[in-house]
């Protein structure tokens, strides 16, 4: 064969070939982009076109609103997105059945599709920096069996005042100097109640904390919807309250206060327009099962926490909890015996479950290597207290977390800022179905 036929055949199989390639294209372009059996409901598949390199390389990080209600709203219309042969949604009619059958997955499965939904809702590079204050330390009246504040238990942990304002707010600053973005402070007591003069106080910490540039978060018991006004009209971000465990295994750890009026105080949160921040502790003597009932519970909630922490059960000396853990002849059920597997698997069901929710390591970190820290980050942790001091327990410094986050390649989320949109949205690797029409339609 000559050298011109060679070339001319050659010609001819790339035009043939551009053809099908175009063909394809166009069929799955109309494949993609289809009417429902309902006329009133149009299903929309899509995927981001993703920008120039050069462009790419000089623009800054584009980033979702800071409120948690406007970026549920950019959203709305959104039925479930699809990465690397992983589906996910928002919703809020998981069956416990199914939450489980993602808790029981074999762990190398869990993780993968927590990662793959991570990444198709989350930059898994930005992580949230907060830290905890103890501005009133002990003297609780409930009888939380884990906790080292409560006047019920002989502990290390001696009553002490509310702090001096200006107290709070240099410990905002030092917080802030160290990379922190959120400020959260913490009282020891079951209910504001009549305290005028300590909310007054705890008033003035909001607004001047917010007034550094800082994210604020509060938790102090329960709340009336009163109360949780103010505290939004102070300037608060986010109020945590969590629901420690599934209500059949609570009244096991606490017998001062309902589940129902945790979940009353969660609802006067939600309904001032505050941040939800509600999670649970692992190691507190409860199954599995309890772990994916408190999950069912957050996950079915009217809204998703904004951010939900998992802490693993710091014991304490002291405490009922404490105590049967130091008591080599108390069956103990796995009271504080919490490992960096079991935090992995708790994390990665959160995140499946909750997607655009903000997943938090929390207490217990301290028992963690960096190691066993990036597994859960993995997993879909995107949060994480640092500071010296947890409460009344240690926790990572400053220095060690900063340490870490350059080892593993992370930067802090800022203040103010909303989180930033996922590479793979932007770059155009997530494919995402969303639905339009007179009657929404939602998983």
């Amino acid at each position: 064969m000559t050298m011109t036929a060679i070339s001319t055949a050659f010609r001819g199989a790339t035009v043939a070939l551009n053809r099908s390639s175009r063909l394809k294209s166009s069929i799955l372009s109309t494949a993609s982009r289809s009417l429902s059996t309902n006329p009133h409901v149009v299903v929309d598949k899509f995927v981001s076109s993703p920008p120039s390199s050069s462009a790419a390389s000089h623009q800054q990080p584009i980033r979702h609103p800071n409120d948690v209600n406007d970026r549920n709203a950019n959203y709305i219309d959104e039925d479930a997105r699809t990465m690397g042969g992983i589906t996910a949604s928002v919703r809020h009619n998981w069956e416990k059945s199914e939450i489980a059958e993602i808790y029981t997955l074999p762990f190398h499965e869990l993780m993968y599709r927590a990662s793959t939904v991570h990444r198709m809702y989350w930059d898994p590079a930005e992580v949230q920096q907060c830290t905890l204050l103890s501005i009133k330390t002990g003297g609780c009246t409930e009888d939380c069996s884990y906790c080292s504040q409560s006047t019920r238990h002989k502990t290390f942990v001696k009553p002490t005042p509310t702090m001096k304002v200006n107290k709070v707010l240099e410990a905002a600053k030092r917080a802030k100097d160290a990379g922190s973005t959120r400020f959260c402070m913490g009282a020891a007591w079951r209910e504001l109640g009549n305290k005028k003069n300590a909310f007054n106080h705890i008033l003035d910490m909001v607004k001047g904390v917010n007034g550094m540039g800082l994210e604020v978060c509060c938790t102090l018991g329960m709340l009336n919807a009163e109360q949780a006004r103010q505290l939004k009209e102070a300037g608060l971000t986010a109020y945590n309250h969590n629901l420690d465990t599934s209500p059949e295994h609570y009244p096991n750890v606490i017998t001062t206060r309902k589940y129902e009026d945790r979940l009353e105080t969660i609802a006067n949160v939600r309904d001032a327009g505050i941040s939800v921040c509600c999670g649970g502790i692992l190691g507190l003597g409860e199954k599995e099962t309890d772990r994916v009932g408190l999950l069912h519970v957050l996950a079915t909630l009217p809204e998703h926490p904004e951010s939900v922490p998992i802490n693993a059960l710091v014991t304490v000396d002291g405490t009922p909890l404490g105590d049967a853990a130091a008591d080599e002849e108390v069956e103990t059920d796995g009271i504080g015996d919490v490992d960096a597997f079991d935090m992995a698997r708790m994390i990665a069901t959160a995140r499946v479950v909750m997607p655009r929710t903000m997943v938090r390591l929390s207490a217990g970190r301290l028992s963690f290597s960096d190691a066993e820290q990036f597994l859960m980050f993995q997993a879909g942790a995107n949060s994480i207290f640092n500071g010296d001091t947890l409460l009344t327990t240690d926790n990572p410094a400053f220095d060690k977390d900063t340490a870490l986050f350059q080892k593993l390649g992370f930067t802090g989320k800022p203040a103010h800022a909303g989180p930033r949109v996922a590479p793979s949205e932007v770059t155009g690797e997530v494919e995402i179905t969303k639905v339009k029409g007179m009657e929404q339609q939602y998983a």
